[in-house]
């Protein structure tokens, strides 16, 4: 039994030194841990520490009784030293026993809560680190935004400059196509008033042909 308390409480400070440390053998031992506190492992767990709880009180009644016993035999003879000797050796032994077992059950606990702030720490530095590209996305947005909105009027400027220009390209194209017509009429005058003109050209060659016609012949009648 007393040889049994000991590599209990020695497998028990091993373990409590292995988790004090951060080594790779630590991660083992906290995975193993998590296993055992699954399903029916917290029952076992509690029974055994149960039985060992109520062994103890059982070591710490006989003691009782042996110190009663001298109270009214007024000595401990060997045997009851001997016996208060060993139950005293295994009360020590199992209340240390679930002492440390206590401590290696609120180390895994804290090492856990450790693990799950410090992921939560990382979980919110990322979430800061994406309000913080968030705020950059949207500072860069709305510089792109009045950049654009810069742009967009003096797009607008330039598109009722170049409307003021075709405008004034349309009324002044129309003014040349109004001319343009109008020389045109006044063209088409000219070519009626030319073929007349050649016309009466035509008619007084021919009637001054028919003169010197008429005056060869008179000229040759007074000749004979």
């Amino acid at each position: 039994m007393i040889q049994l308390l000991y590599s209990v409480i020695f497998g028990e400070m091993v373990l409590i030194v292995t988790m004090l440390f951060k080594t790779p053998l630590r991660k083992l031992v906290i995975v193993s841990l998590d296993r055992v506190k699954r399903g029916q492992g917290p029952v076992m767990l509690k029974t055994v520490g149960m039985t060992v709880f109520v062994v103890l009180i059982s070591s710490v009644y006989n003691m009782v009784k042996i110190q009663q016993r001298t109270i009214e035999g007024g000595a401990l003879n060997p045997t009851d030293q001997i016996l208060m000797s060993k139950h005293m050796l295994e009360a020590s032994l199992m209340g240390f026993m679930l002492f440390l077992s206590l401590m290696i059950d609120r180390l895994h606990h804290y090492i856990r809560e450790l693990r799950l702030l410090r992921k939560t720490m990382e979980a919110g530095k990322m979430q800061n680190r994406g309000m913080e590209d968030g705020k950059t996305m949207n500072a860069a947005a709305e510089e792109i935004k009045t950049k654009s909105l810069g742009e967009i009027a003096t797009l607008k400027t330039k598109i009722k400059k170049l409307e003021s220009d075709c405008d004034t390209k349309a009324k002044e194209a129309k003014t040349a196509e109004t001319e343009a017509e109008a020389l045109k009429k006044q063209s088409e005058g000219f070519l009626l008033e030319y073929d007349r003109l050649l016309a009466e050209n035509q008619d007084l060659r021919t009637q001054l042909q028919s003169i010197e016609h008429g005056l060869s012949q008179s000229d040759g009648k007074n000749n004979m």
